[in-house]
């Protein structure tokens, strides 16, 4: 109901313009407005025909062609069909306006110059109303792609974000499970010790293992707790040192640590005569996560899971890039800080 009276009220608007273009000193009088009546009716009849022509023909093509995959296609057909239309109409309302106004007129005597010239003029005004109607179709169309490929977008950065988490869970398993194979057969008491760490390690993975962020100072914890349980195996072969800092709400990736620190342990000489030596500090909003450079001679083969992938997740989630620096003495990873952004 509510359509149908802004179809009225549009129409009429439509009309009522051209009309005062046309003679404007005919809304001067009451005897003009009074002469203006059945054209103005005739015009209503005819503006309510083309629009509703407009609307059925941009219904039916929005079924057929996209604008989106074939504008030119679409909107040569779209045009021309509505220019036939219109001509179509116009002449059939103009005959049919002639004839029953003036008695004497016929079919055989009518001035068809005069209806096609009158047919003309209407198809002019239509052209006016299908470019409002291509333009509205366009428009939505355009809109609902946009929402449509930003709605597939948004589902394909959280299905690889959470792909990316996902890796974390068992990777970190494995690896701790590796290391306390290796260290039931030194002693008992470490390995008591170092189960009893882990459960509340792993409790804390498992805490995070939905987030897309979490605060600085949950992942210095474990970062302490970590490397707390790494003592537990490697004693006066590990030594680092965390610098204190002002919490400022900033975030990073869950277990963006454990992964630097892990690679850090894995890939580097750890021994009492060539300790190795963790520095974890904050400067220029960004987390500097460091240790002396000590490769293995047999270098361990390995997923590449962690510096990779810290790297994409940081992708997904921010236009700040992890960096990245080996010196001869020195590996070096800088992890800039975010921020959530509020509203």
């Amino acid at each position: 109901m509510r359509s149908f009276k802004q179809f009225i009220l549009v129409n009429l608007g439509i009309v009522l313009i051209v009309t005062i273009i046309l003679c404007p000193k005919c809304f001067l009088t009451l005897e003009g407005i009074k002469g203006l009546l059945p054209n103005f009716i005739f015009s209503f009849c005819i503006s309510s025909c083309l629009s509703f022509g407009g609307s059925w023909i941009e219904g039916y093509f929005d079924g057929k062609i996209s604008w989106i995959e074939a504008p030119v296609k679409r909107l040569s057909l779209t045009a021309i069909s509505y220019i036939i239309y219109s001509f179509s109409v116009s002449v059939i309302l103009v005959v049919i306006y002639i004839t029953s106004t003036n008695p004497e007129v016929t079919l055989n005597n009518i001035g068809w110059m005069r209806v096609f010239r009158y047919a003309l003029m209407a198809t002019s005004i239509a052209l006016i109303i299908i470019t409002v109607f291509i333009a509205r179709s366009w428009l939505f169309e355009w809109k609902n792609a946009a929402l449509e490929a930003e709605k597939l977008k948004s589902e394909n950065l959280a299905s690889q974000y959470q792909s990316l988490k996902d890796q974390l869970n068992p990777h970190f398993l494995f690896n701790s499970l590796n290391v306390l194979s290796n260290l039931v057969y030194e002693s008992a008491d470490k390995s008591a010790d170092f189960i009893q760490q882990l459960s509340r390690i792993y409790r804390y993975v498992l805490d995070v293992q939905q987030e897309e962020l979490v605060s600085l100072e949950m992942e210095i914890d474990f970062a302490v707790n970590y490397l707390s349980l790494q003592k537990i195996r490697f004693e006066q072969s590990l030594e680092f040192h965390i610098d204190e800092f002002q919490s400022k709400g900033w975030m990073i990736p869950p277990l963006s640590l454990q992964l630097l620190l892990e690679n850090a342990i894995k890939h580097n000489v750890t021994s009492e005569t060539r300790p190795l030596k963790i520095w974890i500090e904050i400067q220029n909003e960004k987390l500097i996560v460091k240790n002396n450079f000590q490769p293995k001679m047999d270098k361990e083969t390995h997923s590449g899971i962690g510096l990779e992938n810290i790297s994409k997740r940081y992708d997904l989630l921010s236009e700040s890039a992890p960096e990245i620096i080996q010196t001869e003495r020195e590996f070096i990873v800088k992890l800039p800080l975010l921020k959530v952004s509020k509203g």
